[in-house]
């Protein structure tokens, strides 16, 4: 079985890969987070990122994070008109602050797992600035892996439903 993750899910599918190697044929990341043991989120993004995230929490009063819809707008699904931006913006849950802080604990780091991996690169992503990029510094700590780069923001899901599709395929075939 391939798992797929994409943003912050990349800690989740890591950390399942290491509890449960031999249920897994192939991880496939889309623009998503790539940690070794002991990482967090906030350890792979720009320290204003954290920033940004532990303000809006204290704004929010609740412990999560939703972005403004202007930063989300450019940074995130900077290839659809506004309709569709604010239309998707609208369906977004907010997301716990506390999960941007937590460590993962691994046994094994990803460039050492014996499965199979992909990389998925939205060339047009720009929700962590190019000089701090997705890919190569993330997808790098993968070791041997699969590169598909496909033209897209961050939400290609909204964007590009298509092409995305045709990206999960091309990175989870054998």
């Amino acid at each position: 079985m391939s798992w797929s993750a994409h943003s912050y899910a990349g800690m989740i599918i890591t950390g399942v890969a290491d509890q449960v190697p031999e249920r897994i044929r192939r991880l496939v990341y889309w623009n998503a987070f790539v940690p070794n043991n002991g990482e967090s989120i906030n350890d792979m993004v720009p320290p204003p990122y954290v920033a940004l995230f532990d303000q809006i929490s204290a704004q929010r009063g609740d412990s999560s994070v939703v972005l403004p819809f202007p930063i989300w707008r450019e940074a995130f699904i900077n290839d659809v008109d506004a309709a569709t931006a604010k239309k998707a913006y609208d369906i977004l849950n907010p997301h716990p602050v506390k999960t941007f802080s937590d460590k993962i604990s691994l046994k094994t780091n990803p460039a050492d797992m014996q499965i199979g991996k992909s990389y998925i690169n939205c060339t047009e992503d720009t929700s962590l600035p190019h000089h701090y990029p997705w890919h190569p510094r993330l997808s790098q700590k993968l070791g041997l892996f699969r590169l598909v780069q496909v033209p897209g923001s961050h939400e290609l899901c909204f964007s590009n439903p298509k092409l995305l599709a045709q990206a999960i395929m091309d990175a989870g075939r054998d």
